[in-house]
């Protein structure tokens, strides 16, 4: 009797662990909130709408495959410019810019992102000057490029990528500040890769995306590494060009490129610092971040 009674124990006690392993691996999961601002989403049905959120969208074309990581980035207005009054009469006038909420790429499109599209494409891979491929930012890529690279991952994932305007740019870089840089008004050390910057690769080459911390909106390399492609016409003084985008047929062939680059020394390297290139220039300087329409 008593032996009887004790298999029934621990057969009850087996079945109860079992029981709750299979509602722990299989059920858990999809019932528990997630609780980390800068989770990753990967859900090809999902809307990402909340500030801060993080995901990649799904391919649905020429195969399986991810696209980069994204950050939504919350509507507000900044006050857009050299706010510092250390730069340029091409970074004025200060003026108020109200900016819609957007996603923009948490890093700089790398090579390897870029070199699947370029194989895809059967389309040529840029020279990376031999510093490596990989995860280093893509370089030597034009603004029309850059925009082929968006229309290709706009058809894979049905979704609206583009590159981001000027004002867009210049809010994503800020994230709610008003310094020269995004941790204060001095350049430091360690904190990017300029001329000046204080890091291994300065004045050398780039750096690995991601080799610094991220500001405050959770972007990485928005000072130095290299030059972005905006999708704005530049225009020597601001006059509203900055919030839209230019058609790839504008009569104008200048774009703005922001950010600086390894190679920029630090006043090159503001928030508010802003360059131009041709359309169609190809430079070991430049590469691109991408946005998406919400």
């Amino acid at each position: 009797m008593k032996t009887a009674i004790i298999v029934t124990i621990i057969g009850g006690i087996a079945v109860g662990v079992i029981l709750l392993l299979i509602e722990y691996i299989y059920f858990i999961p999809f019932f528990i909130p997630n609780q980390t601002p800068t989770s990753l989403s990967t859900d090809h049905n999902n809307n990402p709408c909340t500030p801060g959120e993080i995901f990649r969208d799904r391919f649905f074309l020429q195969g399986s495959g991810l696209g980069p990581e994204m950050v939504v980035i919350p509507a507000g207005r900044f006050r857009m410019g050299d706010i510092q009054d250390e730069g340029s009469d091409w970074e004025l006038p200060v003026h108020s810019v109200f900016v819609s909420s957007f996603a923009i790429g948490r890093y700089e499109v790398t090579f390897a992102e870029y070199d699947h599209f370029a194989q895809a494409t059967d389309r040529k891979k840029p020279s990376d000057y031999g510093w490596g491929r990989g995860n280093r930012p893509v370089i030597n890529v034009s603004w029309e490029d850059a925009i082929a690279y968006t229309e290709w991952l706009s058809q894979q994932t049905s979704q609206q990528y583009r590159l981001p305007t000027e004002a867009e740019w210049e809010y994503a870089a800020r994230a709610d500040t008003e310094m020269n840089y995004w941790w204060g008004n001095k350049i430091g050390s360690n904190r990017a890769n300029c001329d000046g910057c204080g890091s291994q690769w300065d004045n050398n080459k780039t750096a690995p995306v991601g080799s610094f911390a991220p500001n405050p909106f959770n972007l990485y390399d928005t000072v130095g590494n290299v030059y972005e492609w905006t999708c704005s016409g530049y225009r020597n003084k601001y006059n509203g060009k900055e919030q839209r985008c230019s058609g790839k047929h504008s009569a104008n062939a200048l774009r703005v490129i922001r950010g600086g680059s390894w190679y920029s020394l630090p006043a090159y390297v503001r928030s508010a610092s802003r360059s131009r290139s041709q359309l169609d220039s190809r430079e070991l300087t430049i590469g691109f971040r991408i946005a998406r329409t919400m």
